[in-house]
């Protein structure tokens, strides 16, 4: 990505990954991502904000070239993980003089993952601050936001947030301000859900804190830039909030189409009485799309048919990571089909124990559906919607 100045003596100098489709070997990445850097000049000193992830190293470097750095006083490193800490060993290696500045946490993590010289760190606490000559460095510490060590910098003079991993979005596009909400709306989302959502709690506080700071530009180090912060605010509090939606989740798997039939079922009858349902087929879908939906949905049925003695293999990878995201659900139960016999609901009950839920009755029958199943189903569906009238529902 060019250079791009933000504000008089702030640049822009990270790199776009407009090809990376995978992160962590894990979270589908369909529109690429951004590593974003910032370099800082103050008076008397000059400070770079994160690195980029090391298959990008090269851009950073020349984009430092391009501005004629030649010296660096301070490399802020807000969390270890290589996408931003990555490039600082080249970094430090090209600016010798420049000092890694970061909490007591991450320091030890970067010597652990970066082998970084314990003599280049500058550690600093919570609410501490670090001068440039004319701006001034503020450091806050966000632990789990997404991990333990990181923290957040606030450029006072200029009142410019740098949140890190808090906040963003994988989204890669030449546009460093949002211009498209609509669409960094759901970025940011999915981002949320597939990485933020299991420290909801600690989110909440964090956005807190943020609210009673002067803040006009939350940049961030993936996506796009926010320079009306309260967009991207509004859509935590909205996250993070105890409140659902009326909508159901049914993650399902179906192999000889016992269990699709029900799930077609259950879906119709929810649907006539006004309940929204999304529906994932487990074989086909992107997963980040179904943690998206997690976020605000009251209630999840997970359909699956017995594979030996327990769930398939898919329904388990859902529910598993369904217990590792820690949505805000309601109520959560199973249907699904069996040849011999099994133990698939005592199997998945057992791996949601990190959900606050009411578990609905299961619906499990013996082979194809027949009329008393769908009964069953009716009743299932009875019963959703009468406890989706009990809650607070989301507009």
């Amino acid at each position: 990505m060019a250079i791009i100045e933000l504000k008089k003596g702030i640049h822009y100098v990270g790199a776009i990954d407009w090809d990376r489709r995978l992160f962590d070997e894990l979270i589908p990445l369909p529109d690429g991502t951004s590593y974003n850097s910032y370099l800082i000049k103050g008076s008397e000193r000059t400070a770079l904000i994160d690195t980029v992830d090391p298959t990008k190293q090269d851009e950073l470097m020349s984009n430092l070239e391009k501005l004629g750095i030649e010296d660096i006083d301070y490399v802020v490193a807000h969390h270890a993980e290589q996408d931003h800490s990555g490039s600082i060993p080249g970094v430090l290696e090209r600016y010798p003089n420049a000092k890694v500045v970061t909490g007591p946490k991450c320091k030890g993590m970067l010597m652990d993952l970066l082998q970084i010289p314990e003599d280049r760190f500058i550690t600093v606490e919570d609410g501490e601050t670090l001068s440039l000559g004319d701006r001034t460095l503020e450091f806050i510490y966000a632990p789990w936001v997404h991990w333990p060590e990181t923290i957040l910098t606030y450029l006072k003079e200029d009142k410019i947030l740098f949140t890190c991993d808090f906040l963003g979005s994988h989204l890669a596009t030449s546009e460093l301000f949002v211009t498209d909400e609509a669409k960094v709306y759901q970025a940011a989302k999915r981002y949320y859900a597939e990485i933020m959502m299991p420290f909801r709690n600690k989110i909440i506080k964090h956005l807190e804190k943020i609210e009673q700071m002067e803040v006009e530009i939350i940049a961030t180090s993936h996506g796009p830039i926010y320079n009306n912060p309260k967009f991207i605010l509004d859509a935590y509090k909205e996250w993070v909030s105890p409140d659902v939606k009326n909508e159901v989740i049914v993650a399902f798997v179906s192999m000889h189409d016992s269990t699709r039939k029900m799930v077609e079922h259950l879906v119709e009858e929810l649907t006539e009485r006004g309940v929204v349902v999304k529906v994932y087929n487990l074989s086909k879908t992107d997963i980040g799309e179904l943690a998206m939906d997690l976020v605000d949905a009251a209630t999840i049925v997970v359909a699956s048919p017995t594979v030996l003695t327990g769930a398939h293999p898919l329904a388990m990878y859902a529910v598993y990571l369904t217990n590792a995201l820690r949505p805000k659900l309601r109520f959560a139960t199973i249907i699904g089909s069996y040849g011999w016999g099994g133990r698939m609901v005592d199997q998945i009950i057992g791996m949601l124990t990190n959900l606050k839920v009411e578990l609905i009755d299961p619906v499990v029958i013996k082979g194809y559906p027949r009329e008393e199943d769908f009964k069953a189903l009716s009743k299932m569906a009875d019963e959703i919607f009468e406890k989706h009238k009990g809650i607070n529902v989301m507009k």
